[in-house]
């Protein structure tokens, strides 16, 4: 969310491998990310895929998941779009926790379930980035 200078500027000032489109599963949130994609489409920046983050609250007491937020937004998105749903990440205590003592929850808390979900995103992302990579790019179109 917000105005976009900070992903215009990196586009036009740096070489990017791609984009990707982080949102919640609420109705609002995935508007902004509709029109983030539409910015990088227009900016020639290939958008890798969607991570939904904030998918579901999970109980640091019990470990009930709650889906506080709606359900399956990101993924809907993704399919709609046509492109790679990378992963949902949880609204866990952890993430936080681990944040304000300056460490990654992977290495702060590496069973839960928000380190898990981690760390099958950024496999996600190096996988699809590996395929961008040897995507020959299209022509642009003449104008």
């Amino acid at each position: 969310p917000g105005t976009g200078v900070v992903q215009m500027t990196l586009a036009q000032n740096a070489a990017l491998t791609g984009s990707i489109i982080v949102t919640t599963p609420q109705n609002v949130a995935l508007a902004d990310a509709r029109r983030g994609k539409t910015m990088f489409d227009k900016l020639q920046v290939p958008v890798v895929g969607i991570v939904e983050n904030m998918s579901n609250f999970v109980c640091p007491a019990c470990g009930h998941v709650e889906p506080i937020f709606n359900v399956g937004g990101g993924k809907n998105y993704a399919e709609q779009c046509g492109l790679p749903f990378l992963g949902a990440i949880p609204l866990e205590p952890a993430v936080r926790e681990a944040g304000d003592g300056g460490q990654p929850v992977v290495l702060a808390a590496s069973e839960s379930r928000s380190a898990e979900a981690f760390r099958d995103l950024a496999a996600q992302v190096a996988r699809q980035a590996s395929i961008q990579a040897l995507t020959p790019a299209e022509p642009a179109a003449a104008g």
